[in-house]
């Protein structure tokens, strides 16, 4: 699966499972960033997930610098390049496809303080309820119907979103890509998961999807590592 841009606002549920001022994760105890060995450990791959292939790409610890206008819905849009705003760590990156032509993901890893990992879902929550459209400054593609999807519920907290990029191109009519966002935050570890529908594909201009089988797999293996420390 590769993506036409990396890049990523309507009303819904706060996913939250219970705030604190101090993040726990579902074990209720304090949470703490994980190491890149940790995350490398941690991370799903072929063996875990039957019907799909596993690819490392690359990730970069970072915080993005992609630039939105308006601003605030940067954290919209670094979300969809699988990042945010907040520096991690440690952070690692897959493709996972479909081996039946099905739809897949590319997810990235996190490992942050526990209170910047707060910070990435609260912005890129925030940013959803506030922006409808916006625009990628730095490939001037636009992005639009923009909506905050019901709480997921997953992990200790979670934010889902759908949004349409314009991508365009000199000369021709902007084409319009279908993406979807999941993100979840799992003690300090989010897990960015995002997918696309490719135009002239089956399924065209409808909603994008990221299947739960990924998302839930991810999440197992995350609290396997836990329990295990």
């Amino acid at each position: 699966m590769t993506s036409l841009a990396l890049a990523g606002c309507g009303t819904g549920q706060d996913s939250r499972a219970g705030a604190s001022s101090e993040p726990t994760g579902a074990s209720g105890e304090q949470a703490k960033p994980l190491s890149e060995a940790d995350l490398e450990r941690a991370t799903i791959t072929g063996a875990d997930l039957a019907d799909y292939e596993v690819q490392r790409d690359l990730a970069a610890t970072y915080a993005s610098r992609k630039k939105a206008d308006p601003a605030e819905c940067a954290p919209a849009m670094q979300a969809v390049g699988g990042s945010s705003g907040f520096a991690a760590t440690a952070r690692i990156a897959r493709i996972i496809s479909s081996k039946e032509d099905g739809p897949g993901a590319h997810m990235t890893l996190s490992s942050h303080s526990p209170e910047d990992a707060e910070r990435v879902i609260d912005a890129l929550r925030t940013a959803a309820e506030r922006c409808g459209t916006f625009k990628d400054i730095l490939v001037d593609f636009d992005y639009d119907e923009v909506q905050l999807q019901s709480a997921p519920g997953f992990g200790d907290e979670s934010v889902s979103l759908r949004l349409t990029q314009l991508a365009s191109f000199e000369g021709e009519e902007p084409v319009r890509v279908p993406y979807a966002v999941v993100a979840v935050r799992q003690g300090a570890t989010v897990a960015m998961f995002t997918n696309f529908n490719r135009p002239d594909g089956p399924n065209d201009e409808r909603p994008a999807n990221i299947p739960n089988a990924i998302i839930k797999a991810q999440l197992n293996k995350l609290s396997k590592l836990a329990t295990a420390k």
